[in-house]
């Protein structure tokens, strides 16, 4: 049980953007969300009977839904360390935060990643982890290096192609 509380008590590294979008949820949820269902849930309650009350069951469970999820975000943003890419000066590196241009090749394809915190993943627009395998790879190359990469479909070779610090 230890091992697994060190492993979710690491640093939680996230863009400023990231670490915003995980205080407005909390927000929506602590302030706006929570008090509609608190005032929903005692109406139902003052109802009567609430063993077949379906807006006292279901707003009892929707606030173990909120607090749950507000207690995973405070505890997100706690052990968050802000990385703001825009103050990298090694440019020419990948690091956290970086947009990655890489080659595959094994089919000649292109593919843009950018490298960010694990709250902040966004398969669809090529926003990967930190701690994924593809980022644990660039992490310190520069672009003209290969990287070989191990996953369930067998290993991959990328060539770095480009590297930046702002949206692509």
């Amino acid at each position: 049980m230890a091992g697994a509380l060190a492993i979710n008590d690491e640093k939680n590294y996230i863009t400023p953007q990231g670490f915003a979008a995980l205080q407005a949820e909390f927000h929506a949820l602590y302030r706006v969300e929570r008090p509609e269902v608190v005032r929903t849930v005692s109406w139902a309650a003052s109802n009567g009977d609430r063993s077949e009350n379906g807006d006292y069951i279901y707003g009892k469970r929707r606030l173990r839904h909120i607090d749950s999820r507000c207690k995973h975000l405070m505890r997100r943003m706690d052990l968050a360390e802000i990385v703001d890419s825009s103050l990298q000066q090694h440019l020419e590196k990948i690091f956290f935060g970086a947009w990655v241009t890489l080659f595959n090749l094994a089919d000649d394809s292109e593919h843009v990643y950018r490298i960010v915190g694990k709250d902040e993943l966004e398969p669809t627009k090529g926003w990967i982890s930190w701690v994924s395998p593809l980022a644990k790879a660039m992490l310190g190359k520069t672009i003209g290096d290969v990287v070989k990469v191990i996953t369930p479909l067998g290993e991959s070779e990328y060539e770095i192609i480009d590297v930046s610090y702002s949206a692509n």
